[in-house]
């Protein structure tokens, strides 16, 4: 979908990126350095990566998505064809020039290369094909991006592997903190993931044959309550599996209201914050005789927003413990992945699941605010949790580009 003259681009990072520029310059004449970029591929791509990384990112919303996509013809797939042909490549640059400069010398971990070069990779795909012209070209370029969006499927289990290596050397060392600079890169990493991902797979989709009330990957009529009752019923299942039986979720709403939305962005949110108190329902209550309370999801119809709260009697969080719940270096679960007997030759590209990274929380909350919305948890120690999932219903929130 190609992005209107009047919406405003938003950069930032961009200090970041003109020292990566800096630092990426300073050690290209180094011998031995095996994970820079300048030695695992040709000048030419790395000086095209980072002129690209100082270009701006234009930014696209949900409301834009819809009016665009309304009526697919190949005019309109042939502009939003041309406008991700060129968009794509200053996204992908921006997140190259990112992940080749990451403190901490997590940009040397095995796990952390190997995404960078998908992205140089894809990045090498879209910089040499030529211009798109014509239905043929329109349609080998779709193509193409089935192949970028398969390529960066496991990109964030792959990303959490690294990160969880470099976690287990600072505990190691006893230098583990917060890592704030840590924290930064990966929200912007994934939030610019989503971006990227929503614009492939919205051009994709719209080539698909039409599905009643969708436009794309984006349902005009999406029921949150519908899509919360199948959400509950995926967390209820994983819990029985794991615990051999699970808290009873009660929903509160009409499961006929609706409004635009993306219903995999919703059920991956409602799903992690009902797995949570499932959760810690289940350790809560599990030994007790008596019947654990039920978890209550509320649907809430505002003006601007739709809210929905997912409550529990859990026990709470201790509020010296509530920053940790959106870090990328905390989790309660036990961690799936040992990096330490982690098979290098993984033929899936690393771990699948992401339980125990401690991942959920921060990339709902990520999901959320792509489109102008936000989730916050709020704790009672000692009896339990709400969390709130706002959603804008009005689609107009541009997207937040790191």
């Amino acid at each position: 979908m190609m992005a209107s003259a009047a919406a405003p681009a938003i950069v930032s990072g961009f200090g970041f990126v003109v020292r990566g520029i800096a630092r990426a310059a300073a050690v290209a004449s180094r011998p031995n350095v095996s994970v820079r970029l300048i030695d695992s591929f040709n000048k030419e791509v790395v000086d095209d990566i980072f002129a690209h990384a100082l270009k701006k990112q234009t930014g696209v919303s949900l409301k834009y998505m819809l009016d665009f996509g309304q009526n697919p013809i190949e005019r309109q797939l042939l502009l939003s064809a041309q406008f991700l042909h060129k968009e794509l490549p200053v996204r992908l640059a921006h997140r190259v020039a990112e992940l080749e400069n990451l403190p901490y010398g997590l940009s040397a971990k095995k796990p952390i290369l190997q995404v960078r070069d998908w992205y140089v990779d894809s990045f090498r795909d879209l910089r040499s094909f030529p211009p798109v012209r014509d239905a043929a070209d329109e349609q080998s370029f779709t193509l193409m991006l089935r192949k970028i969006y398969r390529r960066h499927a496991n990109a964030v289990p792959v990303m959490a592997k690294g990160v969880s290596e470099l976690r287990e050397e600072l505990r190691a060392q006893q230098r583990l903190s917060e890592l704030p600079e840590i924290h930064q890169f990966l929200d912007g990493f994934y939030l610019s993931r989503i971006g990227i991902r929503i614009l492939i797979g919205q051009h994709i989709a719209l080539h698909e044959p039409p599905k009643p009330s969708y436009i794309g990957l984006i349902c005009t009529r999406c029921s949150p309550v519908l899509v919360a009752q199948d959400a509950i019923n995926d967390a209820r299942s994983i819990c029985m599996r794991e615990y051999g039986d699970a808290p009873e979720v009660s929903v509160y709403g009409s499961p006929d209201f609706t409004f635009p939305y993306v219903p995999s962005h919703l059920h991956h949110m409602l799903f992690e914050l009902v797995k949570n108190s499932l959760r810690a329902v289940q350790d809560r209550f599990g030994d007790s005789d008596d019947p654990p309370p039920p978890i209550r999801l509320v649907v809430a119809e505002g003006g601007e927003d739709v809210t929905l709260k997912v409550s529990d009697e859990g026990g709470g969080i201790p509020r010296s413990g509530l920053a940790n719940i959106w870090t990328y270096l905390y989790s309660t679960a036990k961690s799936p992945v040992d990096p330490r007997v982690v098979d290098d030759n993984d033929s899936n590209g690393g771990p699948v699941v992401l339980a125990g990274y401690g991942y959920g929380l921060p990339i709902s909350r990520l999901y959320a605010r792509y489109f102008g919305g936000d989730l916050q948890i709020i704790s009672m120690e000692g009896y339990g949790t709400d969390a709130y999932l706002h959603l804008n219903r009005l689609g107009t929130s541009q997207e937040p580009l790191p």
